[in-house]
């Protein structure tokens, strides 16, 4: 085989994940192929969609906590990098009853890592935050370091801080199979064929068919994101208005965030809201992309009965993959009898975009030296067993 077609690592799936490892490996020194079936980025998966919340006081698992301090450091080390912002602070504000998971559960990270999280009594917290409309029975925290970061704009600059450092990237490119061997691994593709001493695997939604002996059960779901023309744009745009998260009794979970500038951060245009529930279960490479009937009606429902200054038109809808494991957290660990060479990354449960920046930290840790320092035993896939 051609030398050309050798590196030290390739790396399947050039989206979230896969770029941020791409750049840490690049970085480092190390010959680094990425493949990716689409072009970079791509809204046929999980980065789409402008913005996604990012915050330290985690109710999925205190965990994680340690994790997002690294992510923190690295968004901020990748603004150095690049010159752009990627995290923009803006608060976010968490409305739901005080019994409830949620709720608890970002207390108790807060307590246990220190994390600033005010509890605003009612009369706060309809003076700090009057566009909202809050039962009397539900309590009201806000975590001020809280924000927003931008995906497609991340997965754009960790490519180009790959390419800058050396990397080879490949789009357009559809992995067929891959073959650990004794000393490397062969990957078969619809244009070529390439080997590597390691492999890292961040498939996003396509990661059971890319790894067929994963066995965990990951489950494709897709989920929709609206935005909608508000009554008066000033007072929800960025620099006025949180993001938030409200936790309906009925429903489930539903957030939001600012109105952001298209001049700024592009399209789509309007105030950007979502419901983290598990959506209709889908095959990646055959999802409808329109929006269903009672899509509509789901943004009427959470805005006319907290938000009603924001119920207006409905200016987009639009579909995104979230790929869930069996007890909704991530794993990151290498694969079973693949003698540390292949390195996985999957199933982030729709919450996995703030730890992009640490996750190719991670991926390289433990692709190059076989472990990492940060802390990422509870998401092994031995918890399965």
């Amino acid at each position: 085989m051609p030398q050309k077609d050798h590196f030290d690592v390739i790396v399947i799936g050039v989206g979230s994940m896969g770029s941020a490892a791409c750049a840490f490996l690049a970085q480092r020194g190390h010959r680094v192929l990425g493949l990716e079936q689409f072009t970079i980025p791509h809204d046929q998966g999980s980065h789409s969609g402008q913005s996604r919340i990012i915050r330290k006081a985690y109710f999925e698992h205190p965990d994680y906590v340690p994790l997002l301090q690294r992510a923190y450091h690295n968004w901020a080390q990748l603004k150095q990098e690049a010159g752009t912002d990627i995290y923009h602070r803006t608060g976010i504000v968490y409305f739901g009853r005080p019994d409830h998971d949620t709720m608890k559960g970002i207390k108790k990270s807060s307590i246990l890592y220190n994390i600033p999280v005010e509890t605003l009594p009612p009369g706060e917290s309809k003076r700090r935050f009057p566009l909202f409309q809050i039962p009397s029975d539900f309590e009201t925290l806000y975590e001020p370091d809280a924000g927003f970061v931008t995906p497609e704009r991340a997965v754009l600059l960790y490519t180009e801080l790959a390419l800058r450092n050396g990397a080879v990237i490949r789009t357009s490119e559809k992995v067929n199979t891959w073959k650990q061997e004794a000393d490397q691994v062969t990957v078969h593709t619809d244009k070529g064929v390439y080997t590597a001493g390691k492999l890292i695997i961040t498939a996003g939604s396509w990661a059971s068919k890319v790894i067929p002996t994963l066995g965990t059960g990951l489950k494709v779901t897709r989920q929709l994101l609206a935005w909608v023309n508000p009554e008066v744009w000033d007072v929800f745009s960025l620099g006025n208005f949180p993001c938030w998260f409200i936790e309906d009794p009925e429903r489930g979970m539903y957030y939001g965030f600012p109105l952001l500038p298209a001049g700024k951060f592009g399209g789509p245009i309007g105030l950007k809201l979502a419901h983290h529930k598990p959506g209709e279960t889908v095959d990646p490479d055959h999802v409808d992309r329109s929006a269903p009937r009672d899509a509509e009606e789901n943004v009427r429902y959470i805005l006319s009965k907290y938000l009603p200054a924001a119920n207006g038109a409905v200016l987009s809808i639009k579909s995104c993959l979230y790929t869930y494991t069996s007890d909704e957290h991530f794993i990151i660990d290498h694969l079973p009898g693949s003698s540390k060479r292949v390195t996985i990354a999957c199933g982030f449960s729709g919450h996995g975009f703030k730890f992009v920046s640490v996750v190719g930290e991670i991926l390289t840790d433990l692709a190059i030296k076989g472990k990492t320092d940060l802390p990422v035993e509870f998401l092994q896939l031995n918890r399965f067993h």
